[in-house]
């Protein structure tokens, strides 16, 4: 029988990932979004009038995928596109059903950002990281 190797950071950051995705997801679901529609939603709201071809890129997705996503979030009233026909600009921007809904979503992430806080405290340090990660610029 062979040695088990140590628990790879990675695996174990991939594990909690998908737990507080888990989470994540049951805190949105009543809203009616998904963790991707989520972040789909923050991009437009963050960037009105962002292409097609950047929201796929901030969610790495592809451009087709954007494309079918935004249509859900459109027939949801969640965003509307101005897009004037095939080929030009794109001009997605949120509703105010969406910016409702997001505000919503926001808080409950707040919640559930709170209760990792609050409960395990051992993980300032990932959380720190990860805010570092983020923010920091692309090399």
């Amino acid at each position: 029988m062979s040695e088990r190797p140590p628990l790879s950071p990675v695996i174990g950051l991939l594990t909690v990932a998908a737990i507080w995705e888990t989470r994540l997801a049951e805190k949105l679901r009543g809203l009616g979004i998904s963790t991707r529609k989520y972040g789909l939603l923050g991009h437009i709201d963050a960037t009105p009038g962002i292409s097609f071809s950047e929201l796929a890129r901030r969610s790495s997705i592809t451009v087709q995928s954007a494309h079918t996503a935004v249509r859900t979030l459109v027939d949801d009233g969640l965003v509307e596109d101005a897009t004037r026909h095939a080929g030009t600009a794109s001009d997605l921007r949120v509703t105010a059903h969406g910016a409702e809904v997001l505000a919503v979503a926001h808080a409950r992430l707040a919640e559930l950002d709170a209760w990792l806080a609050d409960d395990f405290p051992e993980l300032a340090v990932v959380l720190a990281a990860s805010r570092a990660a983020v923010l920091r610029p692309p090399a």
